[in-house]
């Protein structure tokens, strides 16, 4: 499916399980979409503090270190109705038109990518643009004690879906996409292959894509919501 035009697009929300999801899987496009002027704006369903086996952090050091991380950069899981109303306060204060999230189905072919975190928070995202955001009778007292109108979100870009069907070049925006997750250094510092490994993501998603021989793509699964 063939996305919304960007001009078309002021305000796009991310929402990823931890802080350094969206970097490993969107920055590349999100650095194009500032670059254009569209305000760009992050939620994340967890603190980070489960992350870092190999960085040499405490669990209890974790929480900081990975919050100060994502600001630099740019406890499990369940999608339970709670989360799905934070999620959808989120969207009414953001008033997004595309909303960014992780896929809430497993990718046999990449386990990694499945995390159960990132199913959670992919589905309660889900869940919170269709039907949450939109619908006045959902969460009342968001609208009648918090002033929070109901908000239709126009698209969702799905990351780390098995059978994406669009593709962004971000060969022009590799360098940023690989300064975000350096500043993720709990998470990224002992990986020596770090750049090496994320360009031949890339470089598989461009083939995928048809893209020119040594070209860098993310790829997505796009969700008319409107």
């Amino acid at each position: 499916m063939e996305p919304i035009a960007d001009s078309e697009i002021k305000r796009v929300l991310v929402i990823s399980a931890h802080p350094d999801d969206s970097d490993f899987g969107a920055s590349g496009t999100i650095a194009q979409w500032v670059k254009k002027g569209i305000e760009v704006a992050y939620v994340f369903c967890t603190n980070g503090d489960q992350g870092g086996e190999e960085s040499g952090f405490t669990k209890e050091e974790m929480p900081a270190i990975r919050q100060r991380e994502q600001r630099e950069a740019g406890a499990h899981l369940e999608a339970t109705i709670s989360l799905r109303k934070d999620l959808v306060r989120q969207i009414r204060i953001s008033q997004p038109d595309r909303l960014v999230c992780q896929s809430p189905e497993r990718n046999w072919d990449r386990i990694g990518a499945s995390h159960p975190d990132h199913l959670a928070a992919g589905e309660a995202a889900i869940q919170a643009v269709y039907p949450d955001a939109r619908n006045p009778f959902a969460f009342t007292d968001l609208l009648h004690e918090e002033s929070l109108a109901p908000w239709r979100v126009k698209e969702v870009w799905v990351s780390a879906f098995a059978n994406p069907d669009h593709f962004v070049d971000i060969t022009d925006t590799f360098d940023l996409k690989m300064k975000a997750l350096h500043a993720h250094a709990s998470q990224t510092a002992h990986n020596e292959n770090l750049e090496v490994m994320v360009r031949e993501w890339g470089q598989r998603n461009a083939l995928a894509a048809g893209f020119e021989e040594g070209r860098i793509a993310e790829a997505f699964k796009i969700v008319n919501t409107n």
